[in-house]
């Protein structure tokens, strides 16, 4: 098998099969996906008989529901199933075009069903609720009705939701042009690796470069990566700032008061949530910096550069791990989740869900991702380090998430909210963690452990609520009417590295176009959720070790819910109360925990 430690990226075709998913467990073939693609344009064309019906009857209302469930959880198939073999490789023009088709597919889908809520919104609330309480088959709908009056003021005219449903496809262009650009086209130039010997520079191999020992890798890798973005930050801007302006007039032409409002409102949850979770962080940046002084003197530098925030500050215990010890050791962490989840968890493992290696042409990064139909799947780009250990038991989080709330709801609730997404998978984390350093009585591996865990938190809670302000303060000044561009992106991410790092590290003038290369930003106000989520995972985790069964069963219940109720009730029911910024506050007393302590081996 060609694998991760070549100079240049395997060919797709290189890669064993063992280490690739089996994306044929969603379609055997092309031919079976343009056999669903016909029907879902078929389904598309036939929901509309229920236009100016749904009034009529709680069965008519019924009918309809259930046809349109059948309609999207399809479509999802279609196009899931496109994006995925793109995804294995970007420059392939056969899933280029598939994943064009179903994007184009999947606007006229949503389309077709855009008339339901409005009309809906038409029918007597008194006559819908007596709709809901007369009709056992509706009341799985309850959550869902509910959600469209809460939401009433925002929902507009039948007409008008039919275009800004047609206008979808052009409303991902910002994101879609970004994502061939950043798999396909962007190259990164080639660096002297530790031995002398000439290596290319990819995003997959870009973290590992980072946690070099030779500061010069470092600094090259770091240099190399930054510059490429540099030269074309003009195009990059463009890019960002469409998407930008994508969100304020979706915001605008719903009636919220801002782009921010509008984001968090599909969660139910107001703009003081994400404003108190960055006066938190604030208050606590002191920890943050605090941190990055153990960091400099662990590393003996005179100054800590932006290279230097990745190498760990003791030697790996473990490095270049075979693949399969990685999942042994998953598996061993996830232990006090019970049988049960380990049973699903080792079914995942063995039943081509994992898409492993890196090749040339694949998605960057690492997720988790399926369709209703079928089981999830998990895009990695394994290297072999204990980071892509705990990716797998991350996105294994995500996965199972899924896999019980497939298992349990029905489709309309089957999508659990961005909100609560990153808490399965961090909740993974945290016992893998605390599994290895129960496991360990070397003072080197808990120190390693330590730092990493400390890193982490670094990255997923200071990094992302910095992330968080760079999207506030964004879509501030469009709304505000200043003008961006790519000198103005720079400035402002240049300042918050300031306030965030403080003096503690030098701001290399590279880190400022940062901002150009981080997918998420077109997923926009996504980011601040990996905070909560890590919060509440560490409240989650602490309980299902302290208490054990009775913590489990609430925890995999949350796992079950979807979206059948608000992110924060469920939440709440689990063991966690987000409503109040104590569990914010919990987690910054555990990073200091866990600094003491790392403090007291270094």
């Amino acid at each position: 098998m060609a694998g991760p430690k070549n100079k240049t990226l395997p060919k797709r075709e290189e890669i064993s099969g063992g280490y690739k998913w089996k994306l044929e467990d969603i379609y055997s073939s092309n031919d079976r996906w343009e056999e669903d693609f016909s029907q879902v344009k078929a389904l598309s064309g036939k929901i509309i008989r229920f236009k100016d019906h749904l009034a009529e009857s709680a069965g008519t209302l019924l009918e309809c529901l259930k046809e349109k469930d059948e309609l999207l959880a399809l479509n999802d198939k279609v196009f899931v199933y496109a994006r995925m073999r793109r995804d294995e490789n970007n420059g392939d023009p056969v899933y280029q075009a598939l994943t064009d088709r179903a994007m184009a597919l999947s606007t006229e889908a949503y389309a077709a069903v855009s008339f339901i809520v409005p009309e809906i919104l038409r029918i007597p609330e008194d006559t819908l609720r007596d709709y809901m309480e007369g009709s056992d088959a509706l009341k799985p709908y309850k959550q869902f009705m509910d959600e469209i009056l809460r939401q009433k003021q925002h929902i507009l005219s039948e007409r008008e939701e039919e275009l800004l449903a047609l206008a979808a496809e052009v409303a991902q262009a910002p994101h879609d042009i970004f994502t061939i650009f950043n798999n396909a086209d962007i190259k990164f130039p080639f660096i002297k690796d530790e031995s002398g010997e000439e290596i290319e520079v990819t995003k997959g191999r870009y973290i590992k470069l980072l946690e070099s020992k030779d500061r010069r890798v470092r600094q090259d890798a770091f240099h190399a990566l930054y510059s490429s973005y540099h030269a074309h930050r003009n195009t990059l801007a463009s890019m960002l700032i469409n998407n930008i302006k994508k969100n304020r007039f979706f915001a605008s032409v719903r009636k919220y008061g801002s782009s921010l409002e509008a984001s968090l409102d599909s969660d139910n949850i107001s703009t003081g949530v994400y404003d108190n979770l960055i006066d938190t962080v604030n208050k606590n940046l002191h920890l943050l910096h605090r941190y990055l002084e153990l960091r400099k003197r662990a590393l003996k530098v005179d100054r800590l550069h932006m290279y230097d925030l990745y190498v760990p500050l003791v030697e790996e215990p473990k490095t270049d791990i075979p693949y399969r010890e990685a999942l042994a050791m998953v598996e061993d962490g996830l232990k006090p989740l019970g049988d049960e989840y380990l049973g699903y968890l080792r079914q995942g493992f063995n039943s081509g869900w994992i898409d492993v290696y890196e090749n040339e042409g694949k998605t960057s990064g690492a997720y988790s991702w399926g369709t209703y139909k079928t089981h999830p799947y998990v895009l990695l780009n394994y290297q072999g380090t204990i980071n892509d250990v705990f990716t797998i038991a991350h996105e294994m989080g995500h996965a199972l998430h899924s896999f019980y709330t497939n298992k349990t709801q029905p489709y309309i609730y089957s999508e659990y909210k961005i909100f609560v997404a990153e808490v399965a998978s961090t909740v993974n984390e945290s016992l893998l963690m605390r599994h290895l350093l129960n496991s360990t009585s070397d003072k080197g591996e808990k120190a390693y452990l330590l730092n990493h865990y400390l890193e982490e938190f670094r990255s997923t809670v200071f990094r992302q609520v910095m992330f968080a302000e760079f999207e506030k303060i964004t879509h501030s000044w469009m709304e505000q009417g200043q003008a961006l561009t790519a000198q103005s992106l720079n400035g402002i991410y240049r300042e918050l590295n300031q306030k965030y790092f403080g003096n503690r590290v030098v701001v290399d003038e590279d880190i400022d176009i940062e901002w150009a290369r981080i997918p998420h930003f077109y997923t926009s106000f996504y980011v601040y959720k990996y905070a909560t989520g890590f919060s509440a995972a560490t409240s989650l985790s602490r309980q299902i070790l302290d208490e054990g069964g009775t913590a489990v069963n609430r925890y995999l219940e949350f796992l079950r819910s979807g979206s059948s109720d608000y992110p924060l009730e469920l939440l709440k029911r689990a063991g966690v109360d987000l409503y109040t910024p104590k569990p914010v506050q919990d987690a910054f007393n555990v990073f200091e925990e866990i600094l003491n302590e790392l403090e007291g081996l270094i």
